[in-house]
């Protein structure tokens, strides 16, 4: 067996243990299948009788052995068919359960997978894992694998009756068979790699269309339709490249099946004539055995098929499984884990370096500092400078590559994830919403928030006016990732979150930056109030922010060069938080 061959084994065997409840009730469905392949092979057997104890009965024929003949066929086609309903409603039911246990269990792997990770693969690539890799097996089990189980069984029925009647013709009809069979296992590595390649393109057309989606404001304003129709043209265009060379590499193997098929049904018939001419076999027997030859071609031409949509689905599973077998390097130490103390934290990062890859450069150097617990701290620095990996550090987002990041004493890599998300919340830059209502978005920090606990929230952040004045009030759809709303409103519905959430330390990364200057002052109102009881890291854009904080914390090329309160800072101007200060002063004039 060749190397493919194995590796398509064991995938099909390793998908096979992640979706137990395909072997449920496996037996039955078998042993329906063997039902079905009986009562099929019963017709070629009932036609013999027919023929040769019926119609050239000794006597003339003899019509009462031709009805019994016939009531029996028609009895077996019975059974065979309510075995074959029974046997694909098995299938289908037992299929679907399994496959879309497959998907969630891909899905929320996805999820448990750092946002490095994540951020390294296309959306569409990973959207594809989930959606038409899942699709592909599916198809295969629910029709490839029903045909698939069929053939099998009217192969192996067919090659026992065979000989039964002729082992002359049966030799025959394998002889011409067996090359056949060799031409397409030589195949199946090729075939292999060609559906292996389909895959990956479907991903990739997958991730252009998307992104064609989601950037659809940028390219009508940028007008770049064109351009960006010729990315997707050539995405689709690969595809359909890599799915003609898998259709080409299919069809030199259907061509072998019909050349053999050809080949075996021409010399029965000659053959056949032969041995009947010679009183070696009768009519009856030889019109059975042309249908058992049927049978059995016709599943040898169907092979191909099958074989594509076989190796179409070994490589989605293999896909699936690639996903499935990438250990989440931001692990959840789950029940072993620690629970962090209650009350306010304190932050410390001891020696914190980190890297994106492992080639890539440094962009955290050694960083060492403490941020006591219940104080407000911004933290400034230039673009790249590493404020926003420090936000990312901090709420186990990514773990750094080397040093330790701890939380009121607690290692962060040993914390349940279960009480980190809890304890610690984390707005980003873009105040991501779901295509939901302004407080179903609001309640994802909290879900058993009701109306007046809401309602509450609103006024005391100061938002009340505005939730007010939306069209349905907080009824109000956002949208699919908040399109309905500006940039600045979906920041406050996403500030609103983290402040019902109620976390002991809250991460604001740059999460006022797109807000308008009006709503920056509602905020800066409120502002103590959402953070008032906690400890809260601010990563500033805008300077008004580092003006109220504790202590400001100035990142320059991934080190931390300056902290401490907004005007000892200032007493510096050439430094660097003079200079960032003295031009943002400019800025806002």
């Amino acid at each position: 067996m060749s190397d493919s061959q194995e590796s398509a084994w064991q995938t099909l065997r390793r998908g096979l243990s992640l979706s137990p409840e395909l072997r449920v009730g496996l037996a039955g469905t078998l042993a329906l299948a063997v039902v079905s392949m009986i009562g099929r092979a019963a017709v070629p057997v009932s036609v013999q009788k027919a023929i040769d104890d019926g119609i050239n009965a000794p006597g003339g024929p003899d019509l009462g052995v031709v009805a019994v003949v016939v009531a029996a066929t028609a009895a077996a086609l019975a059974v065979t068919t309510a075995a074959g309903y029974l046997m694909m409603r098995r299938l289908f039911t037992v299929s679907e359960t399994a496959l879309a246990n497959i998907r969630t269990h891909t899905f929320r792997h996805i999820h448990d997978l750092s946002m490095l990770h994540q951020q390294t693969q296309r959306r569409g690539s990973l959207v594809s894992r989930v959606t038409s890799d899942v699709d592909q097996i599916t198809q295969f089990l629910q029709w490839g694998g029903v045909i698939l189980l069929i053939s099998v069984g009217q192969i192996v029925v067919t090659s026992i009756i065979m000989p039964i009647y002729s082992w002359q013709l049966t030799l025959v009809v394998f002889g011409a068979f067996i090359p056949a069979f060799i031409v397409i296992r030589a195949f199946q590595r090729r075939l292999a790699a060609a559906y292996g390649l389909v895959r990956e393109r479907v991903g990739a057309v997958l991730a252009s269309v998307s992104e064609s989606v989601v950037g659809a404001a940028v390219i009508r304003a940028y007008g770049v339709s064109g351009r960006t129709a010729t990315r997707l043209d050539t995405a689709i265009e690969t595809h359909q490249q890599a799915q003609r060379k898998a259709l080409r590499t299919s069809v030199v193997g259907f061509s072998t099946g019909e050349v053999a098929a050809g080949l075996a049904m021409a010399a029965v018939v000659v053959l056949g004539v032969k041995l009947g001419v010679d009183g070696q076999i009768r009519v009856g027997e030889l019109t059975a055995f042309l249908f058992l030859v049927s049978m059995f071609i016709m599943p040898v031409q169907i092979a191909t098929e099958v074989l594509n949509e076989a190796q179409n689905a070994i490589a989605g599973w293999r896909r699936v499984l690639d996903i499935l077998d990438t250990s989440p390097d931001v692990a959840d130490p789950g029940v072993s884990g620690l629970v962090l103390p209650p009350g306010p934290l304190d932050v410390r990062f001891a020696a914190v370096s980190f890297a994106y890859s492992a080639d890539g450069p440094t962009v955290l150097h050694e960083v060492d500092l403490d941020i006591a617990a219940k104080t407000r701290v911004a933290v400034v620095g230039e673009t790249g400078s590493g404020k926003t990996t420090f936000a990312k550090l901090l709420t186990r987002l990514m773990d750094p590559v080397s040093g330790q990041v701890l939380l009121s004493g607690t290692p962060l890599g040993r914390v349940r994830f279960s009480s980190l998300r809890s304890r610690v919340v984390m707005v980003p830059q873009d105040g991501f919403l779901f295509d939901a209502s302004v407080a179903e978005n609001v309640r994802f920090g909290r879900s058993d928030l009701d109306d007046a606990a809401m309602g509450a929230a609103f006024t005391e952040l100061g938002l009340a006016d505005w939730v007010a004045g939306l069209p349905e009030g907080a009824d109000t759809r956002v949208g699919e990732r908040g399109e309905a709303l500006s940039v600045g409103e979906r920041q406050l519905v996403a500030l609103a979150r983290a402040y019902v959430a109620d976390p002991d330390l809250l991460v604001l990364d740059e999460a006022t930056s797109a807000v308008d200057p009006a709503t920056e002052v509602r905020l800066s109102r409120t502002l103590d109030a959402v953070t008032r009881g906690r400890t809260t890291v601010v990563i500033a854009h805008r300077l008004s922010t580092a003006q109220t904080a504790d202590e400001v914390i100035v990142f320059d090329a991934g080190r931390v060069v300056q902290r401490g309160p907004h005007e000892s800072l200032l007493a510096d101007p050439g430094s660097i938080y003079g200079r960032l200060f003295a031009s943002w002063l400019e800025q806002t004039r």
